[in-house]
């Protein structure tokens, strides 16, 4: 009984498909890897050497897309499956690459440091509503070379959560698969039961850099769940429709899965993305506006037709700090998302067009996200008849607070958010500092933070992590890695 949302007719997505098939001949796909376009050629694609550019004929793109697994599951650091990638499954995590933070006692943004890192991971590894963490910042203080292992790397110390990650470098993106085989029992373990996923990204309009190539190329080989993050501007680098957008999305996104495919049939690998139209008033490329909710929606229902998992930057904000917008931005789009059976949801607790974190929003999106898995829930039988024998005895009275059955099944049907929610009366209110949102989940976040509890990890395999990561450290240039 799981609401649905289906944005598109039945008509338009056969043709959104085929328009996309029709791109990957003209104009093609600038492939800007050797090693991918010599395999697309070996499978029948045509290739113009000095344009760099792969015409992919339908029949070579399909049959390598009839190989990606419909599902998968993300395990966590116990071995236990936390995340369902397929079918119309829901999870969120919160936004990821963020390089600033939202400072809650001056209202300024500043660059993120590892202390923030740390306090949103802490965050999200006690909130229920999130079932995955993100590699959520890009701290400042530590050399650009090894910036996206060091995420990985806290995330690996204070949570056991699964992870939604990347590289910025290919080298890094087998250091890093060697620092989850870690926890995993090796890099065999680790394919058997996967912790993590990394993005990977084409460049629009139809790119795929040596870079983008490379990544899928490495994790198919791997064995590591692939997640492609498409991410066409509509009116800039896509089509200015909405449609058109949903268009290009699907073009990068088939020609980027038969890459990967064609380095390794079978391997897992989703269909993502971070679309966004242009504010054509300032330039900017608003997350959370309903057009950009309504391309995720869009683009997510056409890898549904084709049975693949799906993900989507939503619950986001571009707001500056965490206000009526910040709140209206997100819970909506996240709803959206819910509701078109998303199966990763990313952006929570992001804010500025997904450059700034505040942990105060990742703890207030947590109750919109509450609400959004409740809505998927729908509406329950849990009596039969469902009400006529609720009245005995009631004598037009309203005394259902009497009733056994609602004891029993108010939790059931019910969503109770936490304190950071105002549910009580004026009077309550005002005897309990007549605070607002943001004023509440400070103090909720301060007492979360206070009862937090890491995981515990063998500390043989904390040591190895701590060596492995603090020799690339010095490598980079840093003398000792920041105390925490």
């Amino acid at each position: 009984m799981q609401p649905q949302l289906r944005i598109l007719s039945s008509e338009l997505v056969p043709q959104i498909i085929d328009e996309a098939f029709q791109l990957l001949v003209n104009p093609g796909i600038k492939v800007q890897l050797k090693e991918a376009r010599t395999s697309l050629a070996d499978a029948g694609a045509r290739v113009e050497e000095e344009r760099e550019v792969v015409q992919i004929p339908e029949e070579v793109a399909r049959k390598a897309l009839e190989t990606v697994p419909h599902e998968f599951f993300l395990y966590n650091q116990d071995g236990e499956p936390s995340v369902h990638y397929g079918g119309d499954t829901v999870h969120f995590d919160p936004g990821s690459s963020g390089v600033n933070v939202l400072d809650a006692e001056t209202m300024q943004h500043r660059p993120a440091i590892t202390h923030d890192l740390i306090k949103v991971i802490k965050t999200a590894d006690s909130l229920w509503q999130y079932d995955a963490q993100s590699t959520a910042l890009v701290c400042s203080e530590i050399p650009k070379e090894i910036g996206d292992l060091y995420r990985l790397y806290l995330v690996l110390l204070f949570s056991k959560k699964p992870v939604i990650t990347g590289a910025f470098s290919t080298k890094n993106t087998s250091v890093m698969i060697d620092m989850l085989a870690i926890f995993a029992g090796g890099r065999d373990a680790l394919v058997q039961k996967p912790t993590a996923v990394f993005d990977v990204c084409p460049s629009p309009p139809l790119i795929w850099s040596q870079f983008g190539s490379q990544s899928l190329i490495d994790l198919a080989r791997a064995g590591i769940p692939a997640q492609i993050v498409s991410m066409p501007l509509a009116g800039v680098a896509a089509p200015v429709t909405l449609l058109g957008s949903v268009v290009q999305h699907t073009a990068e996104c088939i020609s980027g899965m038969t890459i990967h495919q064609l380095a390794k049939p079978g391997s897992p690998i989703v269909w993502g993305g971070a679309p966004a139209i242009m504010d054509m008033r300032h330039g900017t490329t608003p997350m959370g506006a309903v057009e950009t909710a309504m391309i995720d929606a869009a683009y997510a229902q056409v890898g549904k037709t084709f049975g693949f998992p799906t993900h989507s930057y939503m619950c986001a904000s571009d707001a500056k700090v965490v206000d009526y917008q910040a709140g209206m931005e997100s819970s909506t789009t996240a709803m959206i998302g819910a509701l078109a059976g998303i199966n990763m949801i990313s952006g929570a607790g992001m804010l500025d067009f997904l450059a700034c974190m505040s942990t105060e929003k990742l703890l207030i999106d947590a109750e919109a996200i509450g609400m959004a898995k409740r809505m998927l829930k729908g509406m329950q039988v849990h009596t039969d008849p469902l009400a006529a024998d609720m009245y005995e005895g009631i004598n037009f009275k309203g005394e259902f607070l009497k009733l056994r059955l609602t004891r029993q099944l108010f939790k059931e049907e019910q969503y109770l958010p936490s304190a950071v929610i105002d549910r009580g009366s004026i009077r309550t209110w005002q005897q309990m500092g007549a605070t607002d949102t943001f004023t509440r989940a400070k103090t909720q976040l301060q007492d979360l933070l206070n009862t937090y509890q890491p995981p515990d990890l063998p500390l043989e395999q904390v040591a190895e992590l701590q060596k492995l990561v603090s020799g690339l450290a010095k490598e980079a240039g840093m003398d000792q890695l920041p105390e925490f």
